[in-house]
């Protein structure tokens, strides 16, 4: 049962504030809720004991419950809404593309959002604090809604491009800005159970996106009511933020907006997830357009960083990358972020091309993945909530997933789909335990000014894991597969013997799964057995990012969360 809050003394020189109505002319402090801070650069670096009285670890006022989940209520159905908007659209692409054409920019409807979403990330979180939580998160709500009439309303492939495009902006505020609320409005000690249901948004998307959006193409409304369905929603979740989150900060609305730093790290994130998302396939490595890509990348990066050192209020603070926690927070996200969306994108694949499923049905089976999720990232929210200690949860999380990828690689077409359940929910289980957790270590171990960069930049890492693990789990599918089909090919008659032609079976194998199942019947199970070949190479790839999960995880300083109610009980 909780505990009642106890508020502390406003003279407590744990909270660094002046008596009420005491603040003098001279103080060069703002009340943000929290207690006073100093403004801008002037904050101790964390993880040192002078940083103790400014770090989010002390905590926001008291709030009632009541009041929170009315704020959780608008916060969840504006990410599921955007979450849902990002799953939705895989099941509907091959009937876009027979309306609309555009065969050769397909890979673009999803990669604009991708693109977009994770490059925004970092400054989402940085204007919030300028602007305010609540104007922003409306604009993202606003960019998102007219972004998605446009995209379910277009009429040719480069319009719905640049609408998704569009979409990934309002997408990248909505999955950033409900994260750094929770830090505004709930004291680390109880922010872990909120967390968690802002985590359980990624699995309930993840299901109901491929399930809703088939039903949607296979009904009369057609594809385009898979964009349009979530505007309602949307325009709910706008109102329900309107009345009810009042977030305790003040903006700073006379700081200047680092433009240039915001600029340069979009296009270094973009130039890195365009080289990524199309190297292999639509771009060969060796041409001189990824060459490019790869060198403006790394141009981008380091001018970025030599312009965030003299930046007054950088988007991403260069301090942030002394504090030990923040860094290995944001490569332990990096690898969570690399196997979940590895997983999710390519587990139906897998199901669909090897087992002949359907869409709706390969969407089915990866509920032991979502189910063992959503189980793992509520229960250690509340688990943590109750105790303040979370560091062991991670570490299991990242052993977890490394058993899980293991498992999964040995799954095989021909002894059926025991080892593939068992392997999900492993690492469904793993991933709950660190992807809420990480962000809240991070949280308590920054100074108050920085929790907002600090909170964005481990989502944006996170997200930029995902961009690099498709890429990566798709070069090995893409280079195993080729391999397989050379091989498996072999042992076939020679056309001139009434054998197949090997390139008519290459050229299969990058069909649909139905057209891959309807081939004849030699043809069909060497395209069968090297799609499974090529995805056990696939799975495996996921075991050396958890080990690397596991390493940063595990070196993680694992300092007791606590809040306000903790404090006033010692």
């Amino acid at each position: 049962m909780d505990q009642p809050t106890q508020r502390r003394p406003e003279t407590d020189p744990r909270d660094g504030a002046t008596p009420a109505g005491s603040r003098g002319p001279t103080s060069d402090h703002r009340d943000t809720g929290h207690g006073s801070e100093p403004r801008g650069d002037t904050a101790p670096p964390a993880d040192t004991p002078d940083a103790t009285a400014a770090t989010a670890d002390e905590g926001p006022p008291p709030i009632a419950r009541r009041t929170i989940v009315q704020i959780m209520v608008g916060l969840v159905l504006a990410m599921l809404t955007s979450m849902l908007s990002n799953s939705i659209v895989g099941t509907a692409l091959p009937t876009i593309v027979g309306e609309l054409g555009g065969q050769d920019r397909l890979a673009w409807v999803a990669t604009a959002g991708l693109l977009t979403m994770t490059a925004s990330t970092p400054v989402w979180g940085k204007l919030s604090d300028i602007w305010g939580r609540k104007l922003l998160f409306q604009v993202a709500l606003g960019i998102f809604i007219v972004s998605t009439v446009a995209a379910g309303l277009a009429q040719d492939m480069n319009t719905l491009i640049v609408a998704r495009a569009c979409q990934g902006l309002g997408i990248g505020g909505l999955a950033t800005l409900p994260n750094i609320i929770l830090g505004d409005v709930i004291p680390p000690r109880e922010r872990g159970r909120y967390s968690g249901f802002i985590g359980m948004v990624f699995g309930v998307a993840t299901v109901l996106g491929p399930l809703v959006g088939g039903f949607l193409v296979d009904s009369p409304l057609g594809w385009r009511w898979c964009f349009l369905i979530t505007v309602p929603l949307a325009l709910v979740a706008f109102v329900v933020i309107q009345f009810m989150l009042n977030v305790p900060t003040v903006p700073r609305r006379g700081t200047p907006v680092d433009w240039m730093g915001a600029g340069l790290i979009f296009s270094a994130a973009s130039a890195l997830i365009v080289l990524l998302s199309l190297g292999g396939t639509q771009i060969p490595w060796a041409s001189p357009l990824a060459i490019g890509l790869g060198i403006g990348t790394v141009l981008l990066a380091v001018t970025a960083v030599l312009v965030e050192r003299r930046a007054k209020e950088p988007i991403i603070p260069a301090r942030l990358f002394a504090n030990r926690t923040f860094v290995l927070a944001a490569f332990g996200s990096m690898c969570v972020g690399g196997m979940m969306f590895g997983l999710i994108i390519y587990m139906p694949q897998y199901l669909q091309m090897v087992h002949g499923m359907t869409p709706t049905v390969s969407g089915l089976m990866t509920l032991p993945l979502v189910g063992s999720f959503l189980t793992t990232s509520i229960g250690s929210g509340f688990a943590v909530s109750g105790s303040g200690r979370w560091k062991h949860y991670p570490v299991i999380g990242m052993v977890l997933c490394l058993l899980g990828f293991t498992a999964l690689s040995f799954i095989d077409v021909t002894p059926g789909l025991s080892a593939l359940v068992a392997g999900q929910m492993l690492v469904g289980l793993g991933l709950g335990l660190n992807m809420q957790l990480l962000l809240l270590a991070t949280q308590s171990a920054l100074p108050v000014p920085d929790l907002a960069s600090g909170t964005a930049s481990v989502v944006f890492f996170r997200n930029l894991g995902g961009a690099t693990g498709v890429a990566a789990f798709g070069a090995v599918m893409v280079a195993r597969l080729q391999s397989e089909i050379g091989s498996a090919s072999a042992s076939l008659p020679a056309a001139d013997e009434g054998g197949p032609d090997l390139s008519e079976v290459a050229e299969a194998a990058q069909g649909s799964p139905e057209l891959v199942h309807s081939l004849p019947g030699p043809v069909r199970e060497v395209v069968v057995q090297a799609f499974d070949h090529a995805m056990q190479a696939v799975f495996l790839l996921g075991a050396p990012i958890a080990l690397a999960g596991l390493v940063c995880v595990a070196c993680i300083k694992g300092t007791p969360l606590r809040g306000r109610g903790s404090e006033a009980q010692r």
